[in-house]
């Protein structure tokens, strides 16, 4: 069986990576995800209230 690099590295190490992946999932990826779904959203229903005009 293979061991991977994460089975070797020192557990201060993995925990440091482990931490930065942690911050840039938290600060980075998860708002500009949130961004992403609600800019979306919002221009599905802008185009859906320009071709069907809009709710009564």
């Amino acid at each position: 069986m293979a061991t991977s690099q994460h089975d070797t590295e020192a557990p201060e190490v993995r925990k440091k990576r482990e931490l930065r992946l942690f911050l840039f999932i938290a600060i980075l990826l998860f708002p500009l995800l949130a961004i992403a779904v609600v800019g979306g959203y919002g221009f599905v229903v802008w185009m859906l209230q320009l071709f069907f005009g809009p709710p009564a």
